[in-house]
């Protein structure tokens, strides 16, 4: 796209003549990811200023920055600068723009929550693919699409690699996008612009309190995607958590539950749990399934049925969610599952909360009476109060 294609009813100031007819390869607010012939926006961050990055910018092949203010380098040299008063609603129209809002072209589901984004959009992914359909998935293990995976940096890109991302899925062909949706990008607003059409909640335990400083800050960001839904969209909750059940009110989409202590419109019974995976029933509408599966624990059995619950209000028939569950064998990090050939088992998991944690313990220790040896640690500055919990579940 052209420099004056792009800034037309975005920018009001001249466009030199010079750089007016310049074809844009891309868009970028990190330098470290600027390709020749790319569009760098310099945005705040949490922890300094893009502007601090232009001249590396320019190093890596940007031609064309935007900045909010003047800014003078002899980097600079047949570089178009551009000084707009807000550079987070430039990149935003921008980028939308240049991607042809892409997520207008896909249905796409959210999910949020402190635990099982992941294997949520792991079973959803093996259910759309089931039925037939393209699906992309953007996550912590990493982002697909298609048959390509890309390396996850966050859990939920930024604004910009978003859009790049459902662009791209677009021109693969994908109906679908399934994505994890953390509490830190809902805050910085980097999933704005994308039409959900349904969202997950899973539950919400003590997480990220360096970032958000209180559990009801937390809370309320996870909110922002349920709040952001259209009237004709689904909100998917557990209503088997206090939060959950507090999040029913502040949607306007169509509520559709799931739980298995409270009644609700997709229910687990008769739940089997041993070593080797899970047995039971999935009610929905009068239907029932009975469902076999690797994933071991009970908390995999909320995790199944919130993804069968976005599934089923996609239209997919409950033997052939059934049939796809049955196929996923385990999910990266998630409790899974390694055969050493020995009169024991190991098993690797992300747990990094401690309602995680304990879930694992839990499910492990439900399941068998064999002697438990626990390697865990608390890596990096984050979420130091997190510590003490995660120390006390460990012994208990």
């Amino acid at each position: 796209m052209q420099l004056h294609e792009l800034l037309q009813d975005i920018y009001d100031g001249p466009i030199d003549t010079e750089f007016s007819g310049f074809e844009i390869s891309d868009i970028c607010s990190d330098s470290r990811r600027v390709t020749q012939d790319s569009l760098f926006v310099a945005l705040k961050g949490t922890q300094s200023h893009g502007t601090k990055f232009i001249d590396n910018a320019v190093t890596a092949g940007a031609k064309i920055i935007v900045s909010p203010d003047e800014y003078t380098s002899s980097s600079l040299k047949n570089v178009y600068h551009l000084c707009v008063s807000n550079p987070e609603e430039f990149l935003l129209r921008a980028a939308l723009k240049f991607y042809e809002d892409p997520s207008k072209k896909l249905r796409t589901i959210g999910m949020t929550g402190t635990n099982g984004k992941t294997t949520i959009a792991y079973l959803i992914e093996a259910i759309l693919q089931k039925a037939h359909f393209g699906c992309g998935v953007i996550g912590t293990v990493n982002y697909r699409v298609g048959l390509k995976k890309y390396p996850s940096f966050n859990t939920t890109p930024s604004f910009i690699e978003n859009q790049k991302l459902l662009s791209r899925m677009v021109d693969e062909g994908a109906e679908y996008c399934v994505m994890e949706v953390s509490s830190h990008a809902l805050d910085q607003r980097r999933v704005d612009q994308i039409e959900f059409v349904s969202a997950i909640f899973t539950n919400l335990t003590i997480d990220h309190l360096d970032y958000h400083k209180t559990q009801e800050n937390y809370f309320q960001a996870k909110s922002l995607l349920f709040t952001g839904l259209s009237d004709d969209a689904y909100a998917i909750i557990n209503v088997d958590d206090t939060y959950g059940r507090k999040l029913k009110s502040k949607t306007q989409a169509q509520v559709v539950t799931y739980g298995i202590d409270s009644k609700a419109d997709v229910m687990a019974k008769d739940i089997h749990l041993n070593i080797d995976g899970t047995r039971f029933k999935l009610l929905y509408q009068g239907e029932e399934a009975l469902i076999r599966t690797s994933l071991v624990g009970k908390y995999n059995v909320y995790n199944i049925l919130a993804a069968a619950a976005a599934c089923l209000v996609e239209g997919i028939d409950l033997s052939t969610i059934k049939a796809a569950i049955e196929t996923v064998k385990g999910v990266p990090g998630r409790l899974e599952r390694f055969d050493v050939q020995q009169n024991f088992s190991i098993f690797l998991d992300y747990a990094h909360t401690q309602d995680a944690l304990e879930n694992v313990l839990t499910s492990i220790r439900n399941i068998s009476d064999a002697r438990i040896l626990l390697v865990f640690g608390c890596g990096g500055d984050r979420d130091k109060s997190k510590r003490p919990a995660l120390g006390q579940v460990a012994s208990r």
